[in-house]
């Protein structure tokens, strides 16, 4: 079995596989728990609308672009003008979000309309491709993925406030809407980065389902992360085996995985045992 790793394009796969575990069970946690699973959906558009117009770029002009680059773009910019229209323009969340989801994914279906002829990027980036990240791609996502995890760490007590009560956080003095603006920045780098491992279809769901398992088994925050990130890694890397020796889809072996973890977790849960046991009285 690990003889495949004595290829180095395994190699990268594999550490691309880890960072991308990692960093989507972190942030999965204060996603779940601020109740912003819609919102990483819209941003996820954004992404791949990015990606899309990169690839675009490259195949009707010749423009040779960064899909990451756009996609980071792109899943900023939508990030920010979500949080503007819900914090400052008195829209509430769930349809500042429901516009700019509307929005990005026609801007994405505009831009593959527009290429010439369709390119394998466009599969790898829509589904997933985790074999061919690459050296250049996992350094960035290293990069990007250990600032993003200072920062967790470094407000980590701010962030945990203000996912809980955001009012209570601005009384005590805490900068909390530039702390939750800094939060959907986070996101945003999170899923641009996991577009070529996991796909725009799916990476919400390694995002979401991480955490959602962790939160069955505790209602700590702290273990919760560290299940997460157990249950993220796990599910990579193992995604990244399945896909080798079955030639299946890496993207949707990965949430497979995950997803099966996540029902065993619901059906060993102490939370539901306790519900059942309260239902049955």
């Amino acid at each position: 079995m690990l003889e495949i790793l004595t290829y180095q394009f395994m190699q990268w796969a594999l550490l691309a596989a880890i960072v991308t575990g990692v960093l989507c069970s972190c942030i999965g946690v204060f996603v779940t728990l601020r109740g912003l699973t819609f919102m990483g959906g819209g941003i996820v558009h954004a992404a791949f609308a990015g990606a899309a117009f990169a690839i675009m770029l490259s195949v009707n002009y010749g423009i040779r672009t960064d899909p990451l680059l756009f996609a980071l773009i792109f899943a900023l910019v939508s990030a920010l003008i979500i949080g503007h229209l819900s914090e400052r323009g008195g829209m509430r969340l769930d349809v500042a979000i429901g516009v700019m989801f509307a929005l990005t994914m026609a801007f994405a279906i505009l831009f593959i309309g527009m290429m010439d002829q369709y390119t394998s990027d466009i599969y790898g980036i829509l589904f997933g491709d985790i074999l061919s990240v690459g050296r250049d791609r996992t350094i960035t996502m290293i990069i990007l993925g250990t600032i993003i995890l200072m920062l967790l760490l470094l407000f980590f007590k701010e962030f945990e406030f203000i996912i809980f009560d955001q009012e209570m956080a601005e009384a005590s003095g805490i900068p909390a809407r530039p702390l939750f603006y800094l939060l959907l920045t986070l996101i945003a780098i999170t899923i641009a980065v996991s577009l070529r491992s996991v796909g725009a279809l799916l990476v919400l769901a390694l995002i979401v389902t991480p955490a959602a398992a962790g939160g069955q088994l505790t209602h700590d925050i702290r273990k919760m992360i560290a299940l997460s990130i157990i249950f993220g890694v796990t599910s990579s890397i193992g995604g990244l085996f399945a896909s080798w020796y079955l030639d299946l889809p890496s993207g949707s072996m990965i949430v497979i995985i995950v997803s099966l973890i996540f029902f065993v977790s619901f059906i060993i849960s102490p939370k539901q045992r306790r519900l059942r046991t309260l239902g049955g009285t």
